[in-house]
């Protein structure tokens, strides 16, 4: 086996846009750490899978919303292959019934915003300061997968939508913060994306393609946003940080 490009830790790796970003992480040369909650049995089909691409993986289950865990979590993520040279923030959850924006209860509220922004912000935190003690050996870097809702109004997922638009700043912030340790920060932010969570409004976002809303009319696959993370991962944008990158199809543009 050659040597590895460099070691990624890829939280909510158990399926989905996480696999993908895992997947094509390892067909870059990167060795991975997968992580995902407790109950994941995906998990190691990821591993499996990560394997036959000739990289080697490592899987560790944490809850990422579980921030008292985060130095036990981030400890086993490092000594996997000792160190780690890019994070990439993916974990994370939908509403848990879509619903207009006044019947968001504080439950819900809480809970998404522990998985989908709290978490990261401090798993974000424990990681950048494991890698400014460490000497830098290769390009690192923090990516985080956000949404096109960070921009784009849904009233029937209100804390979704402020979930991200808070990845979004906090992409930013670090970026701005890290870059003269020379670890450079991006947000990836998909569009219609092909996942167990889109499936259930599958119909209403086949209309969105049928109506030429999306220039490029299809939908967004697991390997579309693994193949952007990748690239970014790589060091082929070097000089750049804090960028957003739209994986959506050409959703974001606007237009009269």
């Amino acid at each position: 086996m050659s040597e590895a490009l460099g070691n990624a830790l890829v939280t909510g790796a158990g399926r989905g846009i996480g696999r993908g970003i895992a997947l094509a992480l390892a067909q870059k040369g990167f060795d991975l750490v997968v992580n995902d909650v407790d109950r994941s049995s995906e998990l190691d089909e990821t591993v499996a899978l990560i394997r036959e691409t000739g990289r080697e993986a490592v899987a560790v289950r944490a809850d990422i919303a579980d921030v008292a865990g985060h130095e036990a979590f981030v400890e086993a993520a490092w000594r996997a292959f000792g160190g780690l040279h890019c994070l990439v923030n993916n974990a994370g959850i939908s509403v848990a019934k879509r619903d207009d924006i006044l019947t968001v209860t504080p439950e819900s509220f809480d809970r998404l915003m522990d998985v989908n922004l709290r978490g990261p912000f401090f798993l974000t935190q424990t990681i950048a300061k494991r890698m400014l003690a460490a000497p830098q050996d290769r390009f690192r870097s923090i990516i985080t997968i956000s949404s096109i809702n960070a921009g784009f109004v849904a009233v029937d997922r209100a804390e979704y939508c402020l979930s991200k638009t808070g990845l979004a700043m906090m992409s930013k912030i670090y970026a701005v913060r890290l870059a003269e340790a020379g670890i450079n920060c991006y947000e990836v932010q998909p569009g219609i994306i092909r996942t167990d969570m889109t499936a259930v409004v599958r119909e209403r976002y086949d209309r969105l393609f049928e109506t030429g809303r999306v220039p490029i009319a299809r939908w967004g696959e697991t390997e579309d946003v693994g193949h952007a993370v990748a690239m970014l991962a790589s060091g082929a944008l070097r000089y750049s940080t804090g960028e957003t990158l739209h994986v959506d199809g050409g959703l974001a543009i606007g237009r009269l």
